[in-house]
């Protein structure tokens, strides 16, 4: 047999060879993580409220990823859902401005915090998720012994509580109060606030079957039910008026409150929610009611003299927490009463009052309670509580009222639409 030899290969042969690039492989594809949220999807009833799945934030610049255990629920909220609110955001938005939880990552540039922390925060919207990224200048770090629901349910209201009566109003032994809404979450925070300063007398409105649950939990001087004649009954007890009003109601509560002052009385607004009613209202109809004179919330305001301000000796403000943290950029202003705050609940002169706690699916219903005054303390929402279960009578009425919603949503659009 002839000897056979590898023939040898050709030098262009080898050159191509050596060009010819060799394939990658295709990059791996990472799944994009995924949180639960509470999606706000357009304005109008507690069904445009959604839970869906967003993706996972991650950290920026001075920011801290938080891991959500617990959120805040406030009227804020519900005039967000309604559209009643300035600026309204764009929707889609994920809901929510206030939380706790336990830091999960953090950012470049941020010094203060480590993953772990038990942290307490404000949020410009997105609180209502399992994870919010927020700016580092809107957290507090807190102790082991708050708990994540009394966090959330301490946060914004005992902070507006404060400034309101302490700082703006400037509180002092032996004067009186008159404060509307004392069975929701800001009203349980001025009544324990109060009541750190000797001799203050509080008048307070709420309704009627709230009235022994408010006095169970903090010392009340008096309480009216709002539908009735308070500036009367205010009158019959003190002469002369109150020295500080709170209001968070605006529309013709504020022409009482003003006129209920003494001389060198505080008037201080600190929300409106005379402009919130059922649970259906939404932008569209608050602009139309602006036009019906039984409604009109804000054209029942009186007009501000200034020269008869400087004659009754009387002093009117406003506040709002949103505005003077993401606007204003009061941030380092509110650490130090966060921190005032927290030393109260560690002395144990304050505790967080809460009304109930809801799964994210149940937002619905919570913030229905919410809307008929039904509460007495703070709403709380958690990310890991489980949903309610459902009679099928109910189911069914849902049904019916997604599908009623669906169909007026259409009717909307066709009127929009010249149809």
């Amino acid at each position: 047999m002839p000897e056979t030899t590898d023939a040898p290969v050709p030098e262009t042969d080898a050159k191509a060879a050596e060009a010819k690039p060799t394939e990658a492989p295709a990059p791996a594809v990472v799944p994009v993580k995924e949180m639960k949220s509470i999606v706000l999807t357009g304005f109008g009833g507690v069904k445009m409220m959604k839970v869906q799945q967003k993706p996972e934030p991650s950290a920026g610049d001075g920011e801290v990823l938080i891991r959500v255990k617990a959120c805040g629920m406030s009227f804020t909220d519900l005039m967000v859902r309604q559209g009643v609110i300035d600026h309204p955001p764009k929707t889609p938005v994920i809901m929510g401005f206030e939380c706790a939880g336990i830091v999960e990552a953090v950012g470049a540039n941020v010094t203060d915090f480590n993953v772990g922390d038990k942290v307490i925060a404000f949020s410009d919207y997105k609180a209502w998720s399992e994870l919010v990224a927020v700016s580092a200048n809107y957290v507090y770090k807190v102790g082991d012994n708050l708990s994540f629901h009394d966090g959330a349910a301490l946060l914004m209201n005992f902070v507006v509580a404060y400034i309101i009566l302490f700082d703006l109003a400037g509180v002092r032994e032996g004067q009186s109060i008159l404060a509307h809404s004392l069975g929701g979450g800001v009203g349980q925070a001025i009544i324990q606030l109060a009541n750190t300063i000797p001799n203050v007398t509080i008048f307070g409105t709420a309704s009627s079957h709230k009235h022994e649950a408010i006095k169970s939990k903090g010392n009340v001087a008096h309480l009216f039910d709002h539908n009735a004649d308070y500036t009367q009954a205010i009158r019959k007890e003190s002469s002369d008026g109150v020295d500080i009003v709170l209001d968070c109601l605006c529309g013709d509560d504020t022409n009482k409150g003003i006129a209920l002052l003494r001389p060198m009385g505080k008037y201080i607004l600190y929300g409106s929610s005379n402009i919130v009613s059922g649970e259906t209202r939404s932008i569209f109809s608050f602009a139309k009611s602006l036009q019906l004179p039984d409604k009109m919330v804000w054209w029942q305001v009186d007009k501000v003299n200034p020269l008869k301000l400087f004659d009754d000796n009387k002093m009117i403000g406003g506040f709002q927490l949103r505005r003077l943290l993401f606007r204003q950029g009061h941030y380092e202003y509110v650490r130090k009463v966060v921190t005032r705050v927290l030393d109260l609940f560690n002395q144990g002169k304050i505790k967080p009052i809460i009304d109930s706690v809801w799964a994210f699916e149940d937002v619905g219903e919570a913030m229905q309670k919410l809307c008929d005054r039904k509460n007495i303390g703070k709403i709380i929402l958690d990310p890991t509580a489980e949903p309610t279960p459902k009679s099928p009578e109910k189911k069914t009425a849902e049904a019916t009222v997604s599908a009623e919603g669906a169909a007026g949503e259409e009717k909307k659009d066709a009127l929009a639409n010249g149809e």
